[in-house]
């Protein structure tokens, strides 16, 4: 009777995680995703700096697709690896730190903090490492595409696709703080080998390549 009440409650386990994976997004989480994409590109566009109204537009979108792509797959990447252990997982944007950093961009720096993956489940040091990794390791790959599409086009392709490859490359350094919420804090926690590599390759491709 025992076992056999083990089994059923194993099988119910099961079918939840699975029935958690098949929850991809909900709306709350799409329009947070949203309002932060747009805010960062804001910010990052105010950061920059322009003339005017027309070459605000120009950089909004150039925000919007290196910044901005950066930001969703670094997110997204958390999510996913969460949900591939079973997780309740969504993005929750911050009201307070998406004004902060629209505020701190007209003095030419964005502290890019726009809102977490929130985790439901007891994730275990390991487990926890492998999520917070997830999000600066796809900023790596980010980076290294545009980097790429960088080397095989020419201006004005190339200009931006080599803001992408930086600003994706100081994303990944940013989030490797080992401190505080930042994603660097859990990974140096699991594993310092891990972290150290890849502080390591995102320092190269910020000052070497």
């Amino acid at each position: 009777m025992v076992e056999r009440m083990t089994s059923i409650w194993r099988l119910k386990d099961e079918m939840n995680r699975k029935s958690r994976r098949k929850i991809a997004f909900s709306r709350i989480e799409i329009k947070d995703l949203l309002k932060a994409w747009i805010a960062i590109s804001i910010a990052f566009s105010i950061a920059y700096g322009f003339s005017s109204l027309i070459g605000f537009i120009v950089m909004l979108f150039i925000s919007a697709f290196t910044v901005g792509v950066g930001f969703l797959a670094h997110e997204l990447a958390h999510k996913f690896v969460a949900q591939h252990y079973g997780y309740w997982s969504e993005f929750r944007a911050d009201n307070n730190m998406l004004m902060l950093a629209i505020a701190m961009s007209f003095f030419g720096f964005v502290f890019a903090a726009p809102g977490a993956v929130l985790t439901m489940g007891n994730a275990d040091r390991t487990k926890d490492g492998k999520i917070s990794l997830a999000g600066p390791l796809t900023n790596i790959i980010v980076a290294l595409i545009f980097l790429g599409i960088s080397k095989i086009t020419t201006e004005p392709i190339s200009v931006i696709a080599a803001y992408g490859f930086t600003i994706n490359a100081w994303l990944a350094l940013f989030n490797m703080i080992p401190f505080s919420v930042f994603d660097g804090s859990k990974i140096f926690r699991w594993n310092k080998i891990v972290w150290t590599v890849l502080v390591g390759i995102a320092v190269v491709m910020l000052f070497v390549l």
